[in-house]
């Protein structure tokens, strides 16, 4: 990785000094810039340290970014369009005329990132702050009188292909079905007519306060972002005041729920779960989950949060470690109709001990045989690089924990060794390389292309065998980076057997850069972009960009790749290939064996009442999701929202990893985190354990 740094650090010095050059024909431009057509409704104007940034992004962007980016119309095109997106996703607040006239920057913003123009991002934006006042007078008219759940109407939730309101009758239309929707949530879910129009007046009040409290600073994030992502979706821009709060998250990353959360439409979603945190532990919160609520302590007022900036969600999640927090969620999983679901958290610091790797032994018995299966749960690739670096020789790292548990198992005479990297959302690249030296005497595990073409190989450093014996690896959609090259590894060498669902398909490496270390004259703060320097493929030179690791047994799967994972966004980048790299696989798992287990699992398929039973709810739950159209009917839509939770449910309590809900608990009776743990059972792993057992037995 040594050749990729210096590489990058001498396209950075580069870069920097094309911004010294450029900075004396930044001001001319500022002048015009901040003259051009003054008649626009301004009121949020770019200012002069913005037209640098903009030039000094685009530069990093075009000369830096593993995907060789052109900057030309095709590509000003996609911006646009993303950026109309991120102002107005469901196409509620612009009318087609406004659009309409935006269309002549489509093949413009190329040139005007060059050249640090940036005043029509600003005239769209505060045509889009006129029609957002315009729709919260018509909400506010709305709602004075109450809504009649009688009539037989339905509404169209999925808006990304519908065209843009052609007038204002037309846009009206659409959103009193869409609040009449929102009211409709609230009836079902026990709200009375009253404090449905409150709330929903509420709601809309504080969407239109930070829609008023909007700088120039945001209106410039979210345009550099509609750039970024339009790239990459793991490259972005953070302005100052994002930037400082990014770090203010990180150092504070060890406190709260243990989550890191994200803005997606007017929703604030679940992007991660910290290994070792609350959320963690308790099961009761995942990836993706919508937080619609947050209420504090054990009888505070929920707190409706839907349309709030991110920030503001923070704080109110956020809190001293014992205290508690209520969450009112969407699982990731729920459909349109979706009943909320209430879930209880203890804030705590991140006890690195819960993110640490545990074993346990399961045993079954399959065809009649008793077995003694040893299971390693690894939440994270974790390693304590501080300690490590002071020569502490006993510091935290997934490998050796992994190696010490193995030699226990071992002793307990286990018959096969399960490596569980379920939800482990990646971490150190390192340890993904040394833990896969625990099952392999020697070779590269792992092939890492930069973005100048150069190619470093990652090879197990030791070339000892911690286990020998048969093993299987558990991946689900939710593993992630390191969990993908550790498992890809593992298959390729064939030295195990990979079991569950196709992977996340996170293969790329990112950077973060401060952009103030190009203009060290520069006295205001410039922000700091993540930019994709690199990319993760296989020794067969496979990428797990994209596709991820495919099992070799796939089991049924709620979680579908165009909802979830890296193939859901438009701009990834693509799954490709280069030239294998030099290594001996083991073939302790054959082509012959594989195709046994499948035929094997597919008989069990077909005659396990479990495994049938889940397999038809996941169907049916998946033909749910699918549904957009939604009755405005009272009776209806109870009877639409009660078929899919009773879907999910049933899916869950087969399933599931999680505590199963008693049974007469409604979704919205909050489940605790500070109740002592219940061994819940897990569906995968029995599954995975009978997998293992025959791979065992046929040799």
């Amino acid at each position: 990785m040594k050749k990729t740094l210096i590489f990058f650090f001498v396209l950075l010095t580069n870069i920097s000094l094309l911004s010294a050059q450029q900075t004396a024909k930044t001001g001319q431009q500022i002048a015009k810039n901040t003259t051009a057509q003054p008649n626009v409704m301004a009121d949020l104007r770019p200012d002069q340290s913005q037209a640098k940034v903009e030039m000094l992004v685009t530069q990093i962007m075009t000369q830096g970014h593993y995907r060789k980016v052109n900057l030309d119309d095709s590509l000003s095109s996609v911006i646009l369009d993303k950026y109309l997106q991120s102002l107005d996703n469901s196409k509620v607040f612009f009318l087609a005329s406004d659009v309409a006239n935006f269309e002549k920057y489509r093949k413009e913003i190329d040139n005007d990132l060059k050249k640090g123009e940036l005043e029509p991002a600003y005239q769209i934006f505060n045509i889009f702050k006129t029609r957002f006042d315009e729709r919260m007078t018509y909400v506010s008219q709305l709602l004075e009188k109450p809504f009649d759940f009688t009539v037989d109407e339905n509404y169209e939730t999925d808006r990304e292909k519908a065209p843009w309101p052609k007038t204002v009758a037309e846009a009206n239309e659409e959103w009193r079905k869409m609040v009449k929707s929102q009211a409709l949530n609230l009836k079902l879910s026990g709200k009375k007519t009253e404090e449905i129009s409150k709330m929903l007046k509420e709601r809309y009040e504080n969407q239109q306060k930070a829609i008023t409290k909007s700088t120039s600073e945001d209106v410039f994030e979210i345009y550099m972002n509609s750039f970024s992502n339009s790239v990459d979706p793991h490259t972005s821009y953070f302005s100052p005041a994002a930037s400082d709060n990014f770090k203010i998250d990180m150092s504070l990353s060890l406190e709260g729920i243990g989550a890191s959360l994200r803005t997606e439409n007017d929703y604030t979603k679940v992007a991660e779960i910290i290994a070792g945190g609350p959320a963690f532990k308790s099961k009761l919160l995942q990836k993706d989950d919508k937080i619609v609520a947050v209420a504090q302590g054990e009888t505070g007022k929920m707190v409706d949060v839907i349309g709030w900036r991110i920030d503001e969600v923070v704080k109110l999640i956020r809190g001293p470690k014992g205290t508690t927090v209520r969450l009112q969620i969407i699982p990731a999983d729920a459909g349109t109709s979706a009943i909320t679901k209430e879930i209880k958290l203890v804030r705590d610091k991140v006890k690195l001990e819960e993110a640490e790797a545990k074993k346990e032994v399961v045993p079954i018995t399959h065809n009649g045989k008793p077995y003694k299966m040893g299971v390693i749960t690894i939440p994270s690739f974790y390693m304590d690089f501080e300690a490590a670096q002071k020569g502490n020789k006993d510091y935290n790292s997934t490998t050796k924990d992994v190696r010490k548990l193995i030699k226990e198992l071992n002793t307990e005479k286990v018959d096969g060794l399960i490596i569980d990297l379920r939800f482990n959302g990646g971490g150190s690249l390192s340890e993904a390389i040394e833990l896969t030296g625990l099952f392999i005497k020697d070779g590269p595990v792992v092939q890492v292309r930069n973005s100048n073409g150069s190619i470093d190989v990652g090879k197990d450093p030791d070339a000892g065998v911690v286990y020998t014996g048969p093993l299987a690896v558990m991946i689900n959609r939710f593993s992630a980076s390191a969990s993908e090259i550790f498992a890809g590894a593992i298959q390729d060498y064939k030295r195990g057997i990979i079991i569950g669902e196709q992977t996340y398909g996170k293969g790329t490496v990112q950077n973060l850069i401060d952009l103030n270390r190009f203009m060290p004259d520069e006295k205001d703060k410039l922000g700091q972009v993540k930019l994709t320097i690199a990319k993760f493929y296989r020794v067969t030179g496979s990428s797990t960009q994209h596709k991820g690791v495919s099992p070799d047994i796939g089991l049924p799967s709620r979680y579908s790749a165009e909802e979830f994972g890296e193939s859901s966004q438009p701009s990834a980048l693509p799954w490709d290939q280069i030239r294998a790299t030099s290594f001996t696989p083991t073939n302790d798992v054959t082509s012959a064996q594989i195709s046994k287990l499948e035929s094997n699992y597919e008989k069990r398929l077909k005659s396990d009442p479990e495994l049938k039973q889940y397999q038809s709810a996941i169907e049916d739950l998946k033909k749910a999701q699918t549904k957009t159209v939604v009755s405005l009917q009272e009776s209806k839509r109870k009877k639409e929202r009660d078929e899919i939770e009773q879907k999910r449910k049933t899916a869950t309590k087969i399933e599931s990893t999680n505590p199963e809900i008693p049974e007469g608990e409604e979704g919205n009776k909050a489940e605790d985190s500070s109740k002592p743990d219940k061994k819940p059972k897990d569906l995968y792993l029995n599954e995975g354990a009978k997998i293992l057992a025959d791979y065992i037995s046929i040799g």
